[in-house]
């Protein structure tokens, strides 16, 4: 992924993030921007003493950050610890684009939607608000770029997707999955079977457009078209029978949190996937 040189990865002292920042050490070991927030202070600032609560905030950051340094020293890794107050969403966005960063890397928990993408989630918020690509690692995935997948509407987010996703390949030489799905109810094959019949050409069309793009560059890529009800499925399932190491998906830049969370493919991919997951923003 060399594409990548500035990256931000936000810590908060959690196994999970801190599995995301040894996973990205594998994208790039130079100007590592690593980010801790603390969040603001709410409660009565009568009991607490104003002399003590810089320290009291900054604790939890300076803990977190802590971590980091030890681990990226094991590596003999120079990082740039940050720490920041506010919001932590907002902190990791206007960071990310204050600091021209070009990738945010985070990690996520949980195996299921509810557990990964609550409303209020700091990973849901940054891929919702950033402008910047954003690589969410599951706690147990591994990054690697051998076997990559890559999901295709013919639409033009879709499209970002594919050329990320074939930059990627352009070093590690390795194979990229193609996958395009017709979501359809099962009743309209007895309503207009051959509406059915129709609409399949489309996704068989978009797969045969990244093959020859993928041909063209030399890169080794295979189709898979299914009709199913449920397109994040289909996708995370294929990764699962494939062995994939990433999956790219495209976005639509700043979708904001109400779009997020409406059921999105991208968000779903994300809330079920075997690996990690890079997010790119058109």
């Amino acid at each position: 992924m060399g594409m990548y040189k500035k990256l931000l990865v936000a810590v908060d002292g959690s196994e999970i993030s801190l599995h995301a920042f040894k996973e990205a050490l594998r994208i790039s070991r130079e100007d590592l921007l690593v980010l801790a927030v603390a969040p603001p202070y709410s409660g009565d600032l009568r009991v607490v003493g104003t002399s003590d609560l810089g320290n009291l905030l900054r604790e939890p950051c300076d803990v977190a950050l802590d971590k980091a340094s030890k681990m990226a020293a094991a590596e003999r890794v120079q990082i740039r610890p940050v720490c920041v107050m506010g919001e932590p969403y907002e902190a990791i966005v206007e960071t990310a684009e204050d600091e021209g960063r070009d990738l945010i890397v985070m990690g996520v928990r949980g195996a299921s939607l509810a557990e990964r993408l609550l409303v209020g989630s700091t990973t849901a918020r940054v891929i919702g608000y950033s402008s910047q690509d954003v690589l969410v690692v599951p706690e147990k995935g591994t990054l690697g770029w051998d076997k990559i997948l890559v999901a295709t509407d013919g639409s033009e987010f879709s499209r970002k997707a594919i050329e990320k996703a074939l930059d990627v390949l352009h070093d590690s030489r390795g194979l990229l999955t193609v996958v395009s799905v017709l979501e359809i109810s099962p009743h309209i094959y007895a309503v207009a079977p051959e509406l059915v019949e129709e609409k399949i050409k489309l996704p068989e069309k978009y797969v045969e457009e990244v093959k020859e793009l993928a041909a063209s560059r030399g890169i080794l890529a295979e189709g898979v078209v299914r009709e199913a009800e449920c397109a994040n499925q289909f996708i995370t399932d294929v990764a699962r029978e494939k062995g994939i190491d990433l999956i790219v998906l495209g976005s639509h830049g700043r979708t904001g949190l109400k779009r997020l969370l409406m059921g999105s493919v991208t968000e779903s991919v994300i809330a079920h996937a075997p690996c990690p997951v890079l997010v790119v923003k058109l």
